[in-house]
């Protein structure tokens, strides 16, 4: 059984966000319910919870205060929002996973699923990806490894998993969709070429057009460009510095 807290500022939010537990992840038993930042974290260092299903913004800070008070983030971090688009992309990048509210059953019990594989949570990666440094947690089903995005050479989709290509040749199987990839690394240098495919822009040394279009990365791997990302990546490469 995992212990786990909810921290929301929101009564109804929490009500029904302990209730889809007790509904869908029977193997979760809610130990506290805090309000805000302060009694959050009071509250945390009491139980020492295995989860934190966290909100974002609360009438005395963010998730993000509460979390920096606490000496030590050895609990798997869960943030729940209703909105704030731009802060669950950084989120993503470290957090185990994140729910808009209302919450989805499906993906709550696949949030809880995460949890229960990656362990505890890394403040420093939150920290990091707040501060501009841009790393990335690999949650695969062994271990999480934090990355440099500027490593990242490209990503393939394995069914609902994705496969990580590194500059140093490594590969990291990660149990996440590329779908949740694009919309994640999109903004950061990133481009979506084919239904399987995910490319770091600074790795691209040409384009081919010829043969359906190719392109070609600087280590000479060949990745194909669908009919409808052709006119994207043409685009995307003529205005690339």
């Amino acid at each position: 059984m995992k212990r786990a807290l909810i921290i929301d500022d929101v009564e109804n939010a929490r009500i029904s966000l302990r209730s889809d537990l007790n509904d869908y992840c029977p193997e979760i038993e809610v130990v506290g319910e805090a309000e805000g930042v302060v009694s959050g974290a009071r509250l945390i260092k009491e139980v020492q919870p295995d989860i934190v299903f966290l909100d974002i913004q609360m009438k005395d800070g963010s998730g993000f205060d509460l979390l920096e008070i606490i000496p030590e983030v050895n609990f798997a971090l869960i943030f729940t929002t209703s909105s704030d688009t731009h802060a669950i992309q950084a989120f993503r990048f470290s957090a185990v996973d994140y729910l808009l509210k209302p919450v989805d059953p499906d993906q709550l019990m696949q949030a809880v699923e995460k949890a229960d594989a990656s362990g505890q949570g890394k403040l420093e990666v939150l920290q990091s990806n707040l501060g501009g440094s841009k790393r990335l947690a690999l949650n695969s089903q062994e271990k999480i490894k934090v990355v440099d995005l500027d490593d990242v050479v490209r990503c393939e989709s394995t069914g609902s998993y994705t496969l990580f290509y590194m500059k140093d040749k490594e590969q990291v199987l990660v149990t996440r969709t590329l779908k949740e990839y694009d919309s994640m690394l999109s903004d950061v240098g990133f481009i979506r070429v084919h239904q399987s495919h995910l490319v770091h822009m600074k790795f691209i040394a040409e384009f081919v057009k010829t043969d359906g279009g190719h392109l070609v990365l600087k280590d000479r791997t060949e990745i194909p460009v669908s009919s409808r990302k052709r006119s994207t990546v043409i685009k995307a490469l003529s205005h690339f510095a």
